[in-house]
């Protein structure tokens, strides 16, 4: 396995790159060039390059366009890892419930209206803690990351390569998380709408709970 220090590197740095693009991020090419060339692993050095040299190459609101057509208006490949498992049920409110407090406990704060279980914030609060119990959350909801990575391997999507680079540090996937993984994707999430009330009523929560969306095709992924 990819040693500490390196998984930790590229949590940092796919948690950047999987947050929504502006100015800021595409105008700290060099920074993001410089962080990807520290990674030690070559297999995720390369994706990493190969998706920067999308994100750097193209018109910013055709990169942001991209972004919002891929993460937030399709919910096979939301990045709220803990609806894939739960729906929004109350399962769902006490998985959301529990990160919140994890992270309280080492003094990682969220941002007002952000749901704890965005995998952008899951993946910082891994490159904060470290293994064991800063990866955890990761481990934990391995099926949605491994879900969220065959939705945008079918979209054709550059951001698929973010999603290989965070699987391939991640202990390898037995049997019996296969099994699970394609009962998961048959059968989807659980479809109760209750049980996120506790938890507020921002932005982000309207977000999640968007109706299911069919995944993109090519020519969309290519926009």
């Amino acid at each position: 396995m990819t040693a500490a220090t390196d998984r930790a590197r590229i949590f940092e740095l796919v948690s950047l790159l999987l947050t929504y693009p502006d100015d800021e991020l595409l105008g700290a090419g060099a920074e993001l060039r410089g962080a990807a060339a520290r990674i030690e692993a070559p297999v995720a050095r390369e994706r990493i390059d190969e998706f920067l040299d999308w994100l750097l190459n193209n018109p910013l609101i055709d990169v942001q366009q991209h972004f919002v057509q891929t993460f937030d208006l399709r919910r096979r490949s939301g990045l709220y890892l803990t609806y894939y498992l739960h729906g929004d049920t109350r399962k769902r409110g006490m998985a959301l419930l529990v990160l919140k407090q994890r992270y309280r406990a080492h003094g990682l704060r969220l941002a007002d209206g952000e749901l704890p279980d965005l995998l952008p914030v899951v993946l910082e609060y891994a490159a904060l803690v470290g293994p064991g119990e800063g990866e955890a959350p990761l481990r934990q909801h391995r099926q949605g990351i491994e879900l969220l990575r065959a939705a945008l391997t079918d979209c054709g999507t550059p951001y698929r390569l973010l999603l290989d680079v965070v699987c391939a540090v991640l202990p390898a996937l037995t049997d019996a998380d296969r099994a699970a993984i394609a009962a998961l994707a048959v059968d989807g999430p659980p479809v109760e709408t209750v049980g996120l009330d506790s938890l507020g009523d921002g932005p982000d929560l309207h977000a999640a709970a968007l109706a299911p969306y069919p995944a993109c095709s090519p020519s969309e992924a290519s926009r």
